[in-house]
């Protein structure tokens, strides 16, 4: 099923224990479109400068993501400048340029109107609203979002949280919306306001998932050398949807292998900076570690 993403893209500047990327190639779309298209047919929209080089454009082409709803307006791409320390498990932001994405409207070229599953990465929620006016009957919706909204649009998320099929936030969102503490609380708080499934993203300790079926969790898959932890829950996003679309279906088994298959994804993102460990993936590479990640997680003997 055709998977369309709005949402950001960015050129970051990196610094982590392991070394500094400067303008390298990132935003929300942009990790999610790569980890998606390795599963189903990828169509992003958002917007760029006419600073951003040629070559990221190619790249994914290279793997056969459509950007025909790439607007490209006068003034400079959004940028970031941030850093990690220590356990990495937070970032620090040391500049934020919105440029160009400040006044970002998203625009639904008329061939993705019809797309089959949509995934709002974090922008605006006003504007994610106003993206789902544009599509036509999609069978999945997904979004995520950040504190920013939570904290100054929380009416217009909640409009939004019911108007999806699955919400996915990371625990300081789902602890801040909710206001507790206590995760479990928090997603059944997130599944009042209308979703069918809340999905919580816990980084290096892996993901939950929270519906009227049930409860599952899943750990993070072990890396030994995290490089760079920046998209990573835009990959893990793009490993879920990307699943699920490929396979047409959104049951209580389906969801539990796409989660599985999104941390795959997540741990694949931080072995390096941007997108260059994604780069070298093959499906071989990807099933192996799924794999392995199934025995890991097996105790049935």
């Amino acid at each position: 099923m055709a998977i369309l993403v709005v949402g950001s893209i960015a050129l970051d500047t990196i610094e982590t224990p392991h070394g500094k990327a400067v303008d390298i190639l990132g935003g929300s779309a942009v990790y999610f479109a790569y980890a998606a298209s390795f599963f189903d047919r990828v169509n992003m929209v958002g917007v760029v400068g006419e600073d951003f080089p040629d070559e990221h454009v190619k790249l994914l082409h290279t793997r056969m993501i459509d950007t025909e709803g790439l607007q490209v307006i006068k003034g400079q791409t959004f940028r970031w400048v941030g850093s990690y320390e220590g356990e990495m498990n937070n970032a620090k932001t040391h500049s934020t340029c919105l440029n160009v994405f400040e006044n970002f409207q998203p625009i639904i070229p008329e061939k993705y109107k019809n797309s089959e599953v949509v995934f709002l990465a974090n922008i605006d929620p006003d504007l994610q609203i106003g993206v789902l006016s544009q599509v036509t009957k999609p069978k999945l919706v997904v979004c995520d979002t950040m504190n920013l909204w939570i904290n100054t649009k929380k009416k217009s998320l909640t409009k939004l949280l019911g108007m999806v099929d699955i919400a996915v936030l990371n625990e300081g969102e789902a602890r801040l919306y909710a206001g507790t503490q206590n995760l479990i609380k928090a997603a059944k708080h997130l599944l009042e306001q209308g979703p069918k499934y809340v999905i919580i993203k816990k980084g290096e300790n892996g993901a939950m998932m929270l519906s009227s079926h049930g409860f599952f969790a899943t750990p993070g898959f072990p890396i030994e050398h995290v490089k760079d932890p920046t998209g990573a829950g835009d990959t893990f996003a793009g490993g879920l949807v990307g699943n699920l679309a490929k396979w047409g279906k959104v049951d209580k088994a389906s969801l539990r292998k796409a989660l599985i298959y999104g941390c795959v994804m997540a741990s694949f993102t931080v072995e390096d900076f941007s997108l260059d460990r994604m780069k070298k993936l093959d499906n071989k590479d990807i099933s192996d570690r799924y794999l392995e990640f199934v025995n890991l997680t097996n105790f049935h003997f």
